[in-house]
């Protein structure tokens, strides 16, 4: 998950360099939203793998 919103990231810079505006910004966007949802499972997994070790 983390690796497409990094691809989505580099997408978003290579386009804002070239002038493509919203196809940077909606790449920016779904990156975003691909890293909060990384970000969100990978908490719900540290806390169910620590509780599995108790």
């Amino acid at each position: 998950m983390l690796h497409y919103a990094i691809v989505f990231l580099v997408v978003a810079l290579i386009a804002a360099v070239f002038g493509f505006g919203g196809i940077a910004a909606g790449a920016a966007g779904i990156a975003k939203v691909l890293f909060v949802v990384f970000l969100i499972g990978a908490i719900v997994s540290f806390f169910m793998h620590s509780r599995r070790r108790v």
